[in-house]
């Protein structure tokens, strides 16, 4: 029966393939499944034998814990050197883009009021 080890719904493409990548030195059999089409189906990393599921989760449990020794220490890094991004300046980056954003906002915000009162709410 399979084991569902690792889902991959919001997980960056490098952690998948580092994930992948892992497993497969460890020679630990696993299959995976894409979300499909439409982002509707799970996608996941399943294992196909149950009695490597203690040693998978050990395996990932601390590759996950470096993963988050390392992020955040390029984090800080980028923080401290002032080019990680912020709100301010992605609108300063692409001004078309935020003004567009800006706008389908306030279309959406102008039906729904104008809705209500159409209606007589």
């Amino acid at each position: 029966m399979s084991i569902l080890l690792f889902s991959l719904r919001g997980v960056p493409d490098d952690e998948a393939y580092e994930v992948r990548e892992l497993l497969t030195e460890q020679n630990i059999d696993f299959y995976e499944t894409p979300a499909g089409n439409w982002g509707v189906s799970m996608p996941a990393l399943w294992l196909q034998d149950d009695t490597e599921l203690v040693n998978a989760q050990s395996l990932l449990n601390s590759y996950q814990q470096q993963r988050f020794i390392t992020q955040r220490e390029l984090y800080l890094q980028t923080k401290q050197t002032g080019q990680h991004k912020t709100v301010w300046k992605v609108l300063i980056e692409k001004p078309l883009l935020s003004s567009v954003y800006f706008l389908a906002m306030g279309l959406v915000i102008y039906a729904s009021i104008r809705l209500l009162f159409e209606f007589g709410l």
